[in-house]
């Protein structure tokens, strides 16, 4: 087990740096340039919803194919999902929601699984026979862009393993042997299980503390192209609750991980780091996904076009509202200038 302790300690591991005399964003020093808000909740089906929230984005058939959390004032928690060509579509496409539960479903990942020829989607929902009841679950599909043909969800484990008291915001990333599972805690700590590929999605062994710190949720990690790097991008928590992410390194996925950028002075994606194209429209930059360079298990980006999908709110916005009814929507991250049409209405 990683702690801030043994952090200090450990030697370091390699990481991947700029080239000499240029401060690119994996030498640390990431700098982002925002869109206006591209997604905002709608309303529909004789429901209000509050926010836009928990998005998860591939690319495929020219497509973009966004999912992403629905928090309602009837129904607190679904997963709709969407597509479109391009970002200047995205606040216009038609939004769809998906029929995986009567109940409680959200925070998607979706990917490809090449062994198996389908499509993914991992999520959690709530198992009253469990302890706790929040469970890691799956779906899969042949047909990406029919959010109807998706299997009913089940269980990634056969019971709830031992040692793990609380769970959330489930991520799976594939090597060339195994599946690996990440999960956060909500109390600074990162989890990692593993299963043979061969045995996706089933047989996971008992989960391990793989990263301990000011770290709070969201955890989503990815394959850098052209290395045999990972990169970790974790949702911390800041001063008044806003906020904002953390990123980390290691070689193997099975292995420790690195600060990259990791304080409130040298974040990932903070108010620190960011530019807006316009008025500043958030002031937290939560549960996010980077645009990947492919849609397969192996979860590839670009270090030199990383691109960060996010939900955002303003200070003012969130103040005195239960969590469920922050209005967060969803906007960009590009390193350059980014300029996108802004949502109509709210």
């Amino acid at each position: 087990m990683i702690t801030r302790r043994s952090l200090l300690t450990l030697p370091a591991l390699p990481r991947i740096l700029a080239p000499a005399g240029q401060a690119g964003p994996l030498s640390g020093a990431f700098r982002w340039a925002a869109s206006r808000p591209l997604v905002a909740p709608l309303d529909r089906d004789g429901d209000h919803y509050y926010s836009v929230k928990d998005p998860s984005i591939v690319r495929h058939n020219g497509r973009w194919h966004l999912f992403c959390t629905v928090r309602g004032k009837l129904r607190s928690h679904q997963i709709e999902s969407f597509t479109f060509p391009d970002w200047d579509h995205a606040a216009r496409a038609e939004r769809r929601m998906m029929k995986l539960s009567d109940g409680y479903f959200c925070a998607p990942q979706v990917f490809h699984f090449r062994p198996h020829k389908k499509w993914y989607v991992v999520y959690q929902v709530i198992d009253k026979s469990r302890e706790p009841a929040l469970q890691p679950a799956y779906s899969t599909t042949a047909d990406l862009s029919d959010p109807f043909s998706w299997t009913p969800p089940r269980l990634l484990f056969a019971s709830h393993p031992e040692g793990v008291k609380m769970w959330i915001d489930f991520w799976v990333i594939c090597d060339e042997r195994k599946a690996h599972l990440f999960f956060t805690s909500l109390d600074g700590k990162m989890w990692r299980a593993e299963t043979r590929l061969a045995g996706f999605p089933a047989g996971w062994d008992r989960p391990r503390v793989v990263l301990e710190g000011d770290i709070y949720e969201a955890s989503h990690t990815y394959r850098l192209k052209g290395s045999r790097q990972y990169l970790t991008v974790v949702e911390a928590q800041g001063q008044g609750g806003r906020r904002y992410y953390k990123a980390y390194t290691a070689s193997t996925l099975d292995g420790a991980w690195t600060p990259l950028a990791d304080t409130t002075e040298r974040p990932f994606a903070s108010p620190a780091n960011v530019k807006f194209e316009s008025s500043p429209w958030t002031e937290s930059f939560s549960h996010g996904e980077l645009l990947r360079d492919g849609s397969d298990e192996t979860l590839t980006v670009d270090p030199n076009n990383l691109q960060f999908l996010f939900q955002g709110v303003m200070d003012r916005d969130r103040k005195g509202k239960p969590y469920g009814e922050i209005p967060w929507r969803l906007g960009l991250l590009k390193s350059g200038t980014v300029s996108v049409p802004p949502v109509p209405g709210r």
